[in-house]
């Protein structure tokens, strides 16, 4: 049996994308996976997720496991905010990230993801309608509510999104030159960067469907703040 666990990381910052990973491999070895030490990425340094990371990347080369990492940038955020909302987006983004694995689907397959939707049985629902060849021989997608505390696939998953969307924010302060911390809106820090990065109009790694973009923006200008659209050739344009 092959297991695949998914998780997301990055949902409420107001800067930066979000970030879906799946990772699949046999069941018998999810055993490896508790022995490393894998848990939820919240209850792991970044010293030691970045440990974890590294020694799931040579068991990928070593024991053929597979995993696919789904970025998001704000601009999609965006324009599924105006649209049809956040729980709908993450559904077609931890899709693709089923779809993205390279794994035999043809074995009995389980597959878990940490919940996004109140209600957890709707979440399975439409991501399987969005998977390739569903339903599978055998097999079987089922969402719960803190799966990644309580399935190391899932952990797993949490940890890999986790790091990608720490060196995404990395990247982000190194283009533009000024930290922007944890960019949650709780976070000072990130709000005094909010507040470099909106000139014109605001930067395109800020989410201008967020409140505190929207804030902000309204205590510099007297001006309507921009919004992203999706024109009908399919590109983001702003009025």
């Amino acid at each position: 049996m092959i297991e695949i666990g998914i998780d997301e990381a990055g949902r409420g910052p107001v800067i930066g994308p979000l970030v879906v990973c799946s990772v699949a491999l046999p069941k018998d070895d999810v055993k490896l996976l508790i022995e490393a030490g894998v848990k939820d990425s919240k209850d792991l340094t970044a010293k030691k997720r970045e440990e974890i990371r590294k020694w799931f990347l040579q068991n990928c080369e070593q024991r053929g496991w597979s995993y696919a990492l789904i970025p998001c940038h704000p601009s999609r955020i965006d324009i599924a905010v105006y649209d049809k909302g956040l729980n709908r987006l993450e559904t077609e983004l931890f899709a693709e990230s089923i779809n993205e694995l390279d794994f035999n689907s043809n074995s009995e397959v389980s597959i878990i993801c940490d919940a996004c939707d109140v209600d957890e049985q709707r979440f399975s629902r439409r991501i399987s309608q969005l998977i390739k060849g569903w339903p599978w021989n055998n097999s079987a997608i089922n969402s719960y509510h803190k799966a990644d505390e309580n399935y190391p696939i899932v952990g797993m998953a949490s940890i890999l999104a986790k790091q990608a969307r720490d060196e995404a924010i990395k990247s982000i302060e190194k283009q533009i030159g000024f930290p922007i911390g944890s960019g949650y809106p709780s976070d000072s820090k990130t709000i005094d960067a909010v507040r470099k990065m909106i000139d014109e109009k605001p930067h395109d790694d800020l989410r201008w469907s967020w409140a505190t973009v929207k804030r902000i923006w309204d205590e510099k200008y007297e001006s309507e703040m921009p919004s992203r659209l999706v024109s009908s050739g399919g590109q983001t344009t702003l009025f």
